[in-house]
C-alpha cells in the first residue's frame, strides 16, 4: 500500500515523480484501511538529509503490508545544521515531544556524522539514548542503521565499536546464518549489501551482548542482527537503503576532499562496485585531475553521468524484502491504538515466539 503524504515534505513529491505510490493525505482520510505510523529519526548531516528520507521512505512504501504508511520524520536539536538544513527541519519535521504524544508503530534511526573517538562524547549521545529508551518501551520495533547500531550497542550493552584502521567501502556478499527468523523469510540466502564505515562491531560482540546474528559476510562482518527478544531492536551494520549511485556520490565527495587538501591520497575505488569500463574511465579522469592540480589549472568535472549508467544495483530487492518482512510482522503484532507496543496476549519478552 502507498505512503501517505501527511505533510508538505518535498520527499513525497520526489518519490511520486519517481513512480512510487504516494497517496494524498485528504484521500487517505476517507479510506477504511489500517494506518501504520513509522518514525524516522534522521540524524544525517544537511547534505544527506533529504536523500536519507527518500531512501527509507521508499523502502517502507514498497512494502506489501495491507496498510497506509504515515511517516514521521524528526531529528535531534543538538545536531548542528546550516541555515538551509535547519529551515528544512523547522518546516517539515516533527518534534520528539509530539512523537511521544501520538505514539509510533515502528521507528527507524539513521546514522550520523561523528567527530569524537568515543560516541558517548558526541552531542547526540544523551538525546539519542532518551529516544531509544522510550522506543524500547513504547514502540513495537526499532530499526537502527549503521552508526545508530554502534551507538545502541554501546548504550545498552557496553559493546564499543572498534576502529578497523581503514574504510570498509564497497558492496559485499552476505549469507543468511539464521534462516528461521521471519525477517529473512523468502529472502535469498546469499545477497549483497553496501558498507561504508571505519569501525566495526564483531559477531563476538553481538553475541556477548546476547543478540542474535541473522546475516553476515566473510569480508564485511555482521550486517543484520536482532535484540535478545528477537524483534524489539533490529540492527543494520551495512546500508541496504542506499540508492544505486550513493557510493558513487561518496566517491565523488572523497575526490573533492583530495582536491581541497583534506586527504593526502587519491581515494581508492569503491570495492565490488565499479565495472571494468568504469574503472578505466575513472583512471583516465584521475590522471587528468592530478595533472590539472599540479599545474594549478581548473579541475575537470567527474564524468558522473557516464559512470552511473553502468553501475549495477545488487542489493535493493533483498533490502525491500527484509523491510517488507519487518513491516508485515509489525502489522501482525502491534496494538492498533499505539497505547501499548503489542496486541493483548503477545509476550513482550519474545513477541515472535522464537526460541534460542
Amino acid at each position: 500500500m502507498p505512503l501517505v503524504a501527511n505533510s508538505l515534505l518535498p520527499t513525497f513529491e520526489r518519490l511520486r515523480q519517481e513512480g512510487e505510490p504516494v497517496l494524498p493525505g485528504d484521500i487517505a482520510l476517507n479510506q477504511e484501511i489500517r494506518e501504520l505510523h513509522i518514525g524516522l529519526l534522521n540524524m544525517m548531516p544537511d547534505a544527506a538529509l533529504a536523500a536519507t528520507e527518500r531512501q527509507f521512505f521508499r523502502l517502507v512504501g514498497e512494502s506489501n503490508a495491507i496498510a497506509q504508511f504515515y511517516m514521521h520524520p524528526f531529528t535531534l536539536k543538538e545536531l548542528k545544521r546550516g541555515a538551509e538544513g535547519q529551515a528544512h527541519v523547522d518546516r517539515y519535521y516533527e518534534t520528539f515531544d509530539a512523537i511521544q504524544k501520538q505514539g509510533l508503530d515502528a521507528l527507524i534511526v539513521t546514522g550520523a556524522n561523528v567527530t569524537q573517538p568515543d560516541l558517548s562524547r558526541e552531542s547526540f549521545w544523551k538525546p539519542l539514548n532518551a529516544v531509544i529508551d522510550w522506543a524500547y518501551e513504547n514502540v513495537t520495533s526499532t530499526l537502527c542503521s549503521c552508526l545508530a547500531t554502534h551507538a545502541v550497542l554501546q548504550m545498552r550493552h557496553g559493546q564499543k565499536r572498534r576502529p578497523m584502521g581503514f574504510k570498509r567501502w564497497g558492496v559485499y556478499p552476505h549469507r543468511v546464518v539464521e534462516r528461521r527468523h521471519p525477517l529473512v523469510a523468502d529472502v535469498n540466502t546469499r545477497f549483497d549489501v553496501p558498507h561504508s564505515r571505519y569501525n566495526d562491531i564483531s559477531r563476538e560482540q553481538f553475541e556477548a551482548a546476547g543478540l542474535h546474528v541473522l546475516v553476515e559476510s566473510e569480508i564485511a562482518g555482521v550486517h543484520l542482527a536482532v535484540s535478545e527478544d528477537w524483534f524489539r531492536m533490529v540492527f543494520f551494520q551495512g546500508h541496504p537503503e542506499y540508492d544505486t549511485v550513493s557510493l558513487l556520490k561518496e566517491y565523488k565527495r572523497e575526490i573533492e576532499r583530495f582536491v581541497r587538501g583534506e586527504r593526502v591520497d587519491y581515494p581508492p575505488y569503491v570495492e565490488n562496485y565499479f565495472t571494468l569500463q568504469n574503472r578505466a574511465i575513472l583512471a583516465e579522469y584521475r590522471e587528468r585531475l592530478i595533472a590539472a592540480k599540479q599545474r594549478g589549472a581548473p579541475i575537470p568535472e567527474l564524468p558522473e553521468a557516464l559512470v552511473s549508467q553502468t553501475i549495477d544495483n545488487t542489493w535493493h530487492d533483498t533490502a525491500e524484502a527484509v523491510i517488507d518482512n519487518w513491516i508485515g510482522r509489525i502489522y501482525q503484532l502491534t496494538s492498533h491504538d499505539r497505547k501499548t507496543p503489542f496486541q493483548p496476549g503477545i509476550d513482550p519478552k519474545n513477541p515472535l515466539g522464537l526460541r534460542a
